[in-house]
């Protein structure tokens, strides 16, 4: 063997160099390897536009926009107010009966689902007699008949909102009451009409809790001080006559009028159309005018 490396000696040697040489590189790779703080990963957004600063720049800049972004979108998360309700406050949790004056006023008001027989008198009475009114008209009416909106409209009248398919509320979850105003707010638009936020349960149906639904909707409810039951037609005990008696009988400051501008689905009576034009002479007569419901909203009575 010691003959052996004495034969090889310049063999080994180099052998040796080249061991020691791979263990100190090792050692500085190694050295060179610790890793340091992690980085956040920037946003391919970031990525992209950091396009002329050196590797560490980048990572510096980089984070300090996701620093920067998400303070930014936190003070929005924790500062943003609630919006401004579209009613005055003290309507909330309220379904409207009359409204709140002192003044010698009317609204009348006229509800629309299933056909618009009636509405022809109505506007040439309402435009001969110089009054306003509010029509709650439902999204199935409006899509069906969006030429009765236009009318309605043309004439200088009040639109709200009736749902879209005029079910009954209470039966039914949040989440399809939001669905049921908000596809009716939508048909109605798209006619030119904007009924926020003047909304009328249909049947009258409601309690606390779809009340608050219809609020958080951007909606105030509207019920009636008085139902003429035009509705219910001669097949159902009525007249014209009734429904004048009816409106005087609940006649008082702020009185809200419901009437419908369909005809009866069997005898095709139009019961509130024919009592129209004496039910304004009546209510005037009284020493009273008309407003819309605008009334509610701070505006002031509307005629």
């Amino acid at each position: 063997m010691k003959e052996w490396l004495k034969a090889h000696r310049p063999l080994v040697a180099g052998a040796a160099v080249l061991v020691l040489g791979g263990v100190a590189v090792l050692i500085v790779a190694l050295l060179r390897a610790t890793p340091g703080p992690p980085v956040a990963t920037p946003s391919s957004t970031s990525v992209t536009t950091t396009n002329t600063a050196s590797s560490s720049s980048t990572t510096t800049t980089t984070t300090a926009r996701v620093t920067t972004t998400s303070r930014t979108t936190t003070g929005r998360t924790t500062a943003t107010a609630p919006p401004p309700l579209p009613f005055p406050e003290s309507l909330r949790g309220k379904d409207i009966s009359t409204l709140p004056t002192d003044r010698k006023v009317v609204a009348l008001t006229f509800d629309a689902g299933a056909n618009a027989a009636g509405l022809p008198s109505i506007l040439r009475t309402l435009a001969g007699q110089q009054v306003r009114a509010t029509f709650f008209l439902t999204g199935n009416f409006a899509q069906a008949d969006p030429g009765s909106v236009q009318a309605i409209l043309a004439a200088g009248h009040r639109v709200g909102n009736h749902s879209m398919t005029h079910p009954y509320l209470t039966r039914l979850p949040d989440n399809e009451i939001s669905g049921e105003l908000a596809r009716a707010e939508q048909v109605l638009m798209r006619t030119g009409a904007d009924p926020r936020p003047l909304f009328r349960f249909p049947y009258g149906d409601r309690d606390a809790r779809t009340i608050a639904a219809v609020n958080s909707q951007g909606y105030v409810p509207v019920r009636w001080t008085v139902d003429t039951l035009g509705w219910q037609g001669t097949s159902g005990g009525g007249s014209a006559r009734r429904v004048v008696d009816r409106t005087i009988e609940a006649l008082q400051p702020g009185e809200i009028v419901l009437m419908h501008i369909g005809s009866h689905p069997e005898d095709r009576s139009t019961l509130d159309a024919d009592a129209l034009p004496d039910v304004i002479t009546a209510v005037r007569a009284r020493g009273y005018d008309f407003v819309t419901l605008d009334a509610l909203l701070g505006a002031g009575p509307t005629g």
